[in-house]
């Protein structure tokens, strides 16, 4: 038999999807978390986000990408990592998936889409815990995370396991199967589940088990840079296409309308953020546009190929408003979310995966297709929720008692960028002239300011 030929459109499309996705975590979400903490925190946040993708993408070559989507299912929770260690065995494999419908394209392209997800999705939980932890033992829980946590999820949802359509899956015991698929097909096009659930669960523990950043709910903590803020928003508003339209691994129909719900359901998010802050607040801000933008990004992500686009401004309007009321919750409940990982991820990502049950325009409530695959999704995101709790606490708690979380409190009031890097954003001391002259300032690099958001 001839060998299958390769669908370059669809080859080429993947690659270009891959590094849209890549263009998220760096520069997007690094640029997006970097500007909403303070001066003295900047590169560290940046430096979280790097770290997690130089670890996440050498384990997700060794073996994540054979736990995630290996051939050998073990119990429903992962994939053989040996399977495919190293990449082995993937290099001349086209389309090993054999999906109807999809171009044929080398495995090699899937395991780099599939990689930059597994790095976005750790970086995203830095955000929980910005400030104050130590980057030695981020480093070290990233590496563990990933491996315990978001491969064996990954392969629930994606790879065949318990959380899939396959006929040993959950909703496949629920409802029944058909040829060797579910009834009932759990809606997860892009990571509703895999990763903003998984995410925001994990900094909603991590942000309990490392505690409060110094002077949390007692001074304010402003971001130090909001344009900084609205580009990583735009960067990542324009990588999320490759996030979502990319699943679909081929630009076809499906992807086309993926590309537009994901547009109108993030600009309903964005206005109804705003919206909530102006009636809530009197005025509606940048870093509320920020936010909105990133809670409709979220909430349509899982069910970015399964609504029209009206339902998909619907489910966006609703994934604004609720995430604006959310990220207040940390300061009702007393933990200290830094960058509302909690309040955006875990919340849209929650309505965006239940939302889909509920507005699926083939199998949805609200077209009068039934209440089941509304229970599947709910299923599914409070199995997510569970076991990646528990995964995170157990490591937490592990890392807590030998490596330690926390830096100094001398180190946290004086900023992380110094203690953990030896360096700073921001040379903010004069170099002279006429003015700094008519001041009295000092052209040296002696001084120290000590003052909130300075740098050394």
């Amino acid at each position: 038999m001839d060998e299958p030929t390769i669908d370059y459109a669809s080859t080429g499309f993947l690659i270009v999807c891959a590094s849209l996705v890549l263009l998220m975590t760096t520069p997007g979400l690094a640029l997006f978390y970097g500007g909403m903490t303070r001066a003295k925190s900047v590169l560290n946040m940046m430096m979280m986000s790097f770290g997690a993708m130089g670890v996440v993408g050498i384990l997700y070559v060794l073996y994540g990408y054979s736990m995630s989507f290996g051939p050998s299912d073990i119990g429903g929770l992962i994939a053989n990592p040996f399977d495919k260690f190293g990449l082995k065995d993937t290099a001349s494999v086209i389309n090993p998936f054999g999906y109807d419908g999809y171009g044929n394209i080398p495995e090699l392209v899937f395991v780099g889409f599939q990689l930059t997800f597994a790095v976005i999705t750790v970086a995203l939980i830095s955000g929980a815990i910005a400030d104050r932890v130590k980057f030695s033992t981020w480093l070290v829980f990233s590496g563990l995370w990933v491996t315990l946590a978001y491969f064996p999820i990954a392969h629930m949802v994606w790879g065949g396991g318990l959380l899939s359509a396959s006929e040993s899956g959950l909703s496949a015991r629920l409802f029944g199967a058909t040829d060797g698929v579910a009834d009932v097909v759990p809606i997860d096009f892009a990571g509703g589940t895999v990763v903003h659930i998984n995410a925001g669960m994990a900094g909603l523990v991590l942000a309990l088990i490392v505690g409060k950043r110094l002077g949390f709910g007692k001074q304010a903590m402003r971001p130090h840079n909001v344009p900084l803020v609205m580009i990583g928003a735009g960067l990542l508003w324009f990588g999320w296409f490759g996030f979502n339209a990319g699943s679909e691994l081929a630009p076809d129909g499906t992807a086309a309308l993926v590309w537009v719900n994901t547009t109108v359901a993030t600009c309903a998010a964005m206005l109804g953020w705003l919206l909530v802050e102006k009636f809530r607040d009197g005025h509606a801000t940048s870093i509320g546009a920020a936010s909105g933008v990133v809670a409709g990004l979220v909430a349509i992500t899982p069910a970015c190929g399964a609504l029209s686009p009206l339902g998909s401004i619907a489910l966006g309007a609703v994934a604004g408003a609720m995430c604006a009321y959310a990220v207040g919750l940390k300061y009702t409940l007393g933990f200290d979310d830094s960058l509302d990982v909690v309040g955006v991820h875990l919340v849209a990502g929650l309505w965006g995966t239940i939302g889909a049950g509920l507005l699926s325009t083939s199998t949805g409530l609200f077209y009068g297709h039934g209440v089941k695959q509304t229970v599947v999704q709910i299923l599914i995101a409070l199995a997510s929720l569970l076991i990646c709790g528990v995964v995170t606490a157990a490591l937490g708690y592990a890392l807590k008692a030998t490596m330690g979380w926390r830096i100094t409190e001398d180190a946290e009031s004086a900023g992380i960028d110094q203690s953990e890097h030896a360096e700073t954003a921001y040379d903010l001391t004069p170099r002279g002239g006429r003015l700094a002259g008519a001041l009295g300032l000092t052209t040296t690099r002696e001084s120290t300011p000590t003052s909130e958001g300075a740098s050394v």
